[in-house]
């Protein structure tokens, strides 16, 4: 049975299957925007916790890095009490939507983003201090040109906060609802059908969802092969 299945989600992998697409098409929608969101918002405070010393910063330093383990189904209980109607974001409407799947997304991945540019940036600080003192540059006119420096090291984040966004069940399932053509992702797409016993659409969305995992982590190792070529 179980290679009856597997045949046919094959089959739905090259007829184009239009569900399987949708689903998986909605998936890098969300994740996307959730990533590109989380480093316009991430890179930057990265940067600026290692640039600047200010009260507390160690404890931001701390937080950022415990958050990068926060748990999915916190995150999404967090983003749920936030958007539902007793909470202070009701009134728009955007629970058991895609926003709010990228809302809970962003919330994952940003601390991620954060946390590993901060490491980085002060490495390059480090490196650079005595030139950047040497020509008298601010600290606002350093962040962009550590930030471009570490940019194969952060192409490298960027794409490890990908994988963490595509990757989650239990917070987009709490916050979307797994909708039918409107917020059901390869994840909870994988269990629900998993559950209803409809093996090949699941298999079919596994073999998805791997694909894309290791397109990810060999797009990682090259950039990373790229970045220590560059470095010598």
């Amino acid at each position: 049975m179980e290679n009856n299945a597997f045949y046919v989600a094959l089959s739905l992998l090259l007829n184009l299957d239009a569900t399987l697409f949708q689903i998986v098409a909605l998936s890098l929608k969300v994740s996307l925007l959730a990533v590109l969101v989380a480093a316009l918002l991430g890179f930057p405070l990265g940067a600026a916790v290692a640039l600047w010393r200010f009260p507390g910063r160690s404890a931001v330093v701390v937080a950022l890095n415990a958050l990068m383990g926060l748990p999915p189904v916190v995150a999404g209980l967090s983003v749920y009490l936030l958007l539902s109607r007793a909470g202070p974001l009701g009134e728009f409407g955007l629970l058991f939507t895609p926003t709010a799947m990228v809302i809970a997304q962003v919330v994952l991945v940003l601390p991620i983003l954060a946390a590993l540019s901060r490491q980085k940036v002060e490495e390059l600080l480090g490196e650079y201090r005595e030139q950047f003192v040497s020509l008298g540059m601010s600290k606002a006119r350093m962040m962009p040109t550590l930030l471009w420096d570490a940019r194969f090291a952060l192409l490298t984040v960027l794409l490890a906060g990908f994988g963490r966004a595509s990757a989650e069940v239990g917070a987009v399932m709490m916050v979307g609802g797994n909708i039918d053509g409107v917020t059901r992702v390869m994840t909870t797409a994988i269990v629900l059908e998993t559950s209803k016993g409809d093996l090949p659409l699941a298999l079919g969305l596994g073999i998805v969802l791997l694909t894309l995992v290791m397109l990810i982590n060999a797009g990682a190792y090259v950039i990373g092969e790229m970045a220590r070529r560059r470095m010598g």
